[in-house]
């Protein structure tokens, strides 16, 4: 089931009204029947491996609490992350493996005829896999004591809002939520709703509409030259934004209806200053997830300088392993890796350049230039991450640079109809269409530096009255500029 489907505005007032109108006692049990009806939408049989994760970690966690060292919990903290990581492997990898080792046997003309395994991957088994694995470590680690009420583990689980794409929350701030009695909240209501108006806002209108050309130009790159891939590349940030901070928004607002607080997943990633600020404001549920269950247990920065370095490396590169079998997610996660290693080294150097050339005496001057640079760095990457190969990625990089000359070079001297004739004609988007995109990525950008910035200032006498207006003018621009297909949300593939 999509949040964006005619099913889920008719599920979720019904289950939203049942959960008020039940004694508490019972409200466990209507949430994880609604929980696992909206997962077996997509493929019913799949239930059965998140319910064998389920009983498996459950089982994991209660011995380990009867055990009072490390030493005798290792084997059942072993058993959750074989089984965890096993399900991962088995449905999300093995191909990529065996097919990358069919590939160099081959080069050595060495018979090897291991079959694919052809399974269509599990919705969200990424994010529930590392939702409960993070339980059973800190239950080994004793940073937290286990749910004995299997009820209320199976659905801190398989939550319905945040089941399928986050975000990825911890056991200490989602299961005691599950056991305190809450009432309809009309507060809670409100403030949802707005933010499940904005999620849809994001993914229907912005995010689907943006796909249309992303999706033109990256699964044919050879086909386009210059600025139309530097424009899918600039459109494709902003997809993949809308799209997912679309889904944590309407997972969030619709949890917080019920009476649930989930985590912020993003917090205005494209106005960060530097790499290290924008993995503080993306997919945070992740990249916290990383570091307390990765880079920490490495060693963190609390080792020698090299090591330091090679442990970011690592972290990033298996944050790419985590989001696709493709050589295009590791390529992404290493330069992310490089990046903040980079930066690190490059420190001092850059604080004298900033000296030399009074940038650093300008504070907006050096936050714009900081901004911008950051984002560029985050968009060259999304190039292999959107891309369908390394190759694909590499031809989209070259040509954006070596089709661009002509293209602006005929703009220049106010021949603008080759240009406007491969920006739109050649994509196949009608001129409003076009510059509906394009002002739709500057609604969203600007409304998030007012965000950041703190304005506008609702607290006033008018407020409620704003509010309402802007909230009313998103539904009716959902209703009148969305794009009604029901695609799946980027993040389900992973």
């Amino acid at each position: 089931m999509l949040f964006n489907s005619l099913d889920f505005l008719i599920f979720f007032p019904l289950v939203a009204g049942l959960y008020f109108v039940l004694p508490h006692r019972h409200r466990w049990k209507l949430l994880l029947a609604a929980s696992y009806y909206f997962y077996m939408c997509w493929k019913a049989e799949y239930a059965v491996l998140i319910i064998g994760s389920t009983v498996i970690d459950y089982f994991a966690a209660g011995r380990m609490a009867s055990l009072p060292d490390k030493e005798g919990r290792r084997k059942y903290v072993a058993l959750s992350l074989v089984t965890n990581l096993g399900l991962l492997f088995a449905f999300k990898y093995f191909n990529f493996v065996n097919n990358s080792v069919r590939e160099v046997l081959d080069r050595f003309n060495v018979f090897y005829d291991v079959p694919a395994f052809e399974v269509l991957l599990p919705v969200g088994i990424s994010f529930y896999t590392f939702q409960t694995l993070s339980y059973t470590i800190d239950v080994y680690n004793g940073k937290l004591q286990p749910e004995r009420h299997f009820g209320r583990f199976a659905l801190y689980v398989a939550f319905f809002p945040q089941l399928v794409a986050g975000p990825i929350e911890r056991a200490t701030r989602l299961l005691p939520q599950f056991r305190e009695e809450v009432t309809f909240d009309y507060e809670r209501l409100t403030t949802g709703m707005r933010q499940v108006i904005w999620g849809f806002f994001k993914k229907v209108v912005v995010a689907d509409r943006l796909a249309v050309y992303v999706d033109a130009v990256y699964n044919a790159p050879e086909h386009y030259h210059g600025l139309q891939l530097m424009l899918a590349t600039y459109f494709f940030a902003f997809q993949i934004y809308c799209d997912f901070s679309g889904y944590s928004d309407i997972a969030i607002g619709t949890a917080r209806i019920l009476g649930f607080d989930l985590m912020t997943n993003f917090k205005r990633p494209y106005l960060a200053t530097n790499i290290s600020d924008f993995w503080r404001r993306w997919h945070i549920s992740l990249s916290t997830w990383f570091r307390d269950y990765v880079y920490i247990p490495l060693g963190g920065n609390r080792v020698s300088v090299s090591r330091w370095y090679i442990n970011l490396f690592i972290v990033f590169v298996v944050s790419g392993m985590w989001h696709g079998a493709n050589w295009t997610f590791m390529v992404w996660g290493a330069l992310h890796g490089f990046y903040l290693v980079f930066a690190i080294v490059s420190a001092n150097w850059r604080a004298q350049v900033g000296q030399a050339t009074g940038v650093a005496s300008r504070p907006l001057l050096q936050r714009v230039w900081r901004v911008f640079a950051t984002f560029h760095l985050a968009l060259l990457a999304w190039i292999f991450f959107r891309a369908n190969s390394v190759t694909d990625a590499i031809t989209i990089i070259v040509e954006s640079m070596t089709g661009l000359q002509a293209q602006l070079i005929s703009a220049v001297t106010l021949d603008v109809r080759p240009l406007y004739q491969s920006l739109v004609v050649a994509i196949g988007l009608t001129p409003f269409e076009f510059v509906l995109s394009l002002a739709l990525v500057a609604f969203v950008w600007l409304r998030e530096l007012g965000e950041e910035e703190g304005w506008p200032n609702l607290k006033t006498r008018h407020a409620q009255v704003l509010r309402l207006a802007w909230n009313d003018a998103l539904i009716l621009a959902t209703i009148l500029l969305g794009f009604y297909g029901q695609q799946q949300f980027i993040y389900f593939q992973f």
